[in-house]
């Protein structure tokens, strides 16, 4: 996947912006995890990821921050990239235990990352994040029509 290249001055297609938000997801190890918890405190971590084609899968511990706050309210963002090349996700999130959570699931993520929360503390569990909408820009030419998806359809 090509780079953004800052001095551009004419922006990518949304189809290309689609295409190179996918690779990202496809090939990208970890992402920024965005909450807040009840009060309205954020909480901003780097985690492991694994993507399935339809869903972001991320695990953490349920005692922390992030597993709290996405336990309670099931509202994440999510940022891929760098700030001049960004895919930028708002999700709900629910949350499996190692014991629901499918196989193939827990396998394709350990195999992706190489370390399997299921063989870890007993406080990791699994959230499924279901993109709401997905945002993708380089530079202030890409800001008009980065919504490539709303309501968990694509737009393009």
């Amino acid at each position: 996947m090509a780079s953004v290249d800052s001095r551009r001055s004419e922006p990518r297609s949304q189809e290309q912006r689609k295409r190179e938000a996918l690779e990202r997801l496809a090939r990208d190890i970890d992402v920024w995890v965005a909450t807040a918890d009840g009060t309205g405190e954020p909480c901003l971590v780097p985690l492991a990821f694994w993507w399935d084609g339809e869903s972001v899968w991320l695990a953490t511990r349920d005692t922390n921050p992030t597993g709290r706050n996405l336990i309670a309210s099931g509202r994440v963002r999510l940022s891929f990239g760098p700030t001049r090349d960004v895919v930028l996700v708002h999700g709900t999130a629910r949350m499996l235990t190692r014991e629901e959570l499918p196989e193939e699931v827990g396998d394709a993520f350990a195999a992706k990352d190489g370390w399997d929360p299921r063989k870890d503390h007993p406080s990791y569990v699994f959230f499924q994040v279901a993109p709401q909408v997905l945002q993708a820009w380089g530079t202030v030419p890409e800001l008009a029509g980065r919504t490539l998806m709303r309501d968990g359809k694509w737009l393009v």
